[in-house]
Formats: structure tokens, C-alpha cells, sequence
């Protein structure tokens, strides 16, 4: 694998991750003008509209899938409704940093979930690096403490969330195409969003809040688009750490746009996560080089 084609996929994963963390802040600007399920609902009207534009260029969607496919994508979805509750909810009423250094725990828990879920093996290097990972999150959160609120759990629920998503899609079929998973989910977002939007009163969609909704379908759009192109450019050993960079963009957003700066503890626990983060990928990267080895020899 040439150096290029690794610095373009550390390019493309740090541009998705820029694409999720702007998302993330154009809906945190909506907070207070526009009801949670109500600009969810519209910026996933736009989202599924060019996803599918999408799939369909790419001619990369399918929909006759097996019955077993079927329930593991709904069950996707369901999880992934529940993230976007609980994302949005902590995003809406914490510092964006704080929110996305907690989901820099997720390497940790698919980890650890896979192991005791999928039997996926898991050495006492990575057990251990995942348990110093969770003394990171815990320094984050601070329980008990003042800074600790409900919404501090709603964003530990997100993790939670994801990481079931993301062990669904480990059962998934690998013939099952993403742009599919992608775009049922969005549309189950989009619905069930839509529903419970009828629930509260809608806010008048002035031409701020319409520009930030644009721009949020817009970046998530692009944060997926990235996600995918990365998969076919570079040695995903050597990309996957950039995905750090988006505690990178929260912390600058954060502080420019919000005025947001977590305090001392919080970056502890933050350095500690992505630190616990890094060699739990990179000690993946060479377990998976020594199979690799082994079924050669």
C-alpha cells in the first residue's frame, strides 16, 4: 500500500469526521429556536433525499434482501433512533467537547461487547487498555459530581447505542449493501422523528435555523460520503486513528462558536480515552497482521 493512498485515507477520515462534528455543532446552534424531533425530522427529510441520490449514482442500493437481513437492519435502525435521541438530547444541553469525547469511548465498548457477545477474542493487553479507557469516561462524566447531570447519561446511553448498532452490523451479511443499511436507517429517523413531532408545537423556520438544517444535512451527508470513500483508500490500520480528530473539531468549535472550554479533568479523561482508543486499534492492527501471517505460512 503506497504512502498516497494512506495519506488520502487519513485525508478522507478526517474530512468525516469534520462532516459529523459540524453536523453536530449546526444542530446544537438549532437548540432553543427548533423542537429536538422537529429538526431532526427536517434535516432527515434533506438527508434521505441525498442519500438515496446517491445509492442511486452508485447504483449501489438494493432492497430484495433476506428476511434475516431485514430484521438485523430494523434492529439497526432501531438503535440508531435510539443514538440520535440520546446524542442530540446531551448535545443540546452539554459542550459539544465534553459529548464527543465520551463517544471516543466507542472503539473501547464495541471491543468489549464484541468479546462478550461474538466471541470475538480479546487479550489482557486490550481488556486492560479498555478498563483504563472507562477510568478516561468516568473523569469525563464525573459521577457525583457537579458537572454530572441527566444529560451526561443521555450521552453514555448514545454510546450504548451505538455500540449495539455497530454489533448488528458485525451479523450482517457482508453482501448487504451500506448505502442500503444507510438509507433505511435514515428513513426510519426521518419517521419516527416525524411522528413524534406532531406531538409538540412546530417553530417557524426562519431563514437561520433553515440555513443551519441545510448545513447539518449537508455535513452528515458528506461525513457518511467520506465514511464510505475511506474504505477503499489507504490501509485501514493507518486511517482509523484519525478518527480522533473530531474531538480535534469539538474543542475548536466548542471554543469558537460557543464558547465552550472543558475543564482540566475532562481533558484528562479525554487524553486517556484516545490514548486507551489508540492502542486498542493499533493492537488489533497486529493481532490481524499475525493470522494474516499464519494462513499465508
Amino acid at each position: 500500500m503506497s504512502v498516497s493512498d494512506n495519506m488520502k485515507g487519513a485525508a478522507l477520515m478526517a474530512g468525516s469526521m469534520a462532516g459529523y462534528t459540524f453536523n453536530d455543532a449546526c444542530m446544537k446552534a438549532l437548540a432553543g429556536d427548533i423542537p429536538l424531533s422537529q429538526a431532526v425530522f427536517l434535516r432527515g427529510v434533506l438527508t434521505c433525499l441525498m442519500l438515496y441520490g446517491l445509492g442511486l449514482a452508485l447504483r449501489s442500493l438494493t432492497f430484495r434482501l433476506s428476511r434475516r437481513e431485514w430484521k438485523l437492519m430494523l434492529l439497526r435502525s432501531f438503535a440508531e433512533m435510539g443514538a440520535t435521541y440520546c446524542f442530540l438530547s446531551a448535545l443540546f444541553n452539554m459542550p459539544i467537547a465534553n459529548v464527543t469525547a465520551v463517544l471516543q469511548a466507542l472503539p473501547l465498548t464495541i471491543a468489549l461487547a464484541a468479546w462478550a457477545f461474538l466471541g470475538e477474542p480479546l487479550g489482557w493487553r486490550r481488556l486492560s487498555a479498555i478498563l483504563l479507557g472507562f477510568v478516561g469516561v468516568v473523569l469525563i462524566v464525573k459521577p457525583g459530581g457537579d458537572g454530572f447531570t441527566l444529560w451526561s447519561v443521555y450521552a453514555l446511553l448514545a454510546v450504548g447505542f451505538i455500540t449495539l448498532r455497530d454489533l448488528v452490523v458485525r451479523k450482517m451479511s457482508p453482501s448487504t449493501p451500506s448505502m442500503t443499511v444507510a438509507l433505511v436507517a435514515s428513513v426510519a429517523i426521518t419517521v419516527s422523528f416525524g411522528v413524534a413531532s406532531l406531538g409538540v408545537d412546530w417553530a417557524p423556520v426562519t431563514p437561520r435555523s433553515g440555513g443551519f438544517l441545510v448545513l447539518s444535512a449537508v455535513f452528515i451527508f458528506m461525513g457518511y460520503l467520506f465514511s464510505v470513500m475511506v474504505m477503499r483508500v489507504g490501509d485501514i490500520g493507518f486511517v482509523a486513528p484519525f478518527r480522533y480528530t473530531g474531538l480535534i473539531w469539538a474543542l475548536i468549535i466548542g471554543l469558537i462558536f460557543f464558547g465552550e472550554w472543558p475543564d482540566g479533568w475532562t481533558l484528562v479523561g479525554a487524553g486517556i480515552v484516545v490514548a486507551t482508543g489508540l492502542f486498542t486499534l493499533l493492537r488489533e492492527r497486529q493481532l490481524m497482521r499475525r493470522t494474516r501471517a499464519r494462513r499465508i505460512a
